[in-house]
């Protein structure tokens, strides 16, 4: 499986639950709508290891079958909306996002 991985940093606390919905409600459906997408999964990070405060807000990790797929949705508009979405996010709730992709190994 190809993977991408992407790594969203926390909003400030009072945009919590707005970001939260445009997440759930907006952009993750978005992704789930690219025609090769095998799998989606994500996940609302509460805490980081023994104690400490998570390095990130929230994780979503896309798998095709392979890259040849992840390309071919690159090229769709579903991507386009997807990758449109994330820019409002991050302007709109002043997050960043991180993303690698890779094989699995």
């Amino acid at each position: 499986m190809f993977k991408l991985v992407a790594l969203w940093s926390p909003p400030k606390p009072g945009d919590r639950a707005a970001f939260e919905a445009a997440y759930i409600n907006t952009h993750a459906p978005l992704a789930r709508a690219l025609p090769n997408l095998a799998a989606l999964d994500t996940i609302l990070l509460a805490e980081g290891l023994e104690g400490a405060p998570a390095d990130h807000h929230r994780v979503a990790i896309m798998s095709w079958a392979d890259k040849a797929a992840f390309e071919r949705d690159g090229e769709t508009p579903q991507w386009t909306a997807l990758r449109t979405d994330a820019g409002q996010m991050i302007e709109r709730f002043g997050v960043t996002l991180h993303s690698s992709m890779g094989e699995d190994g």
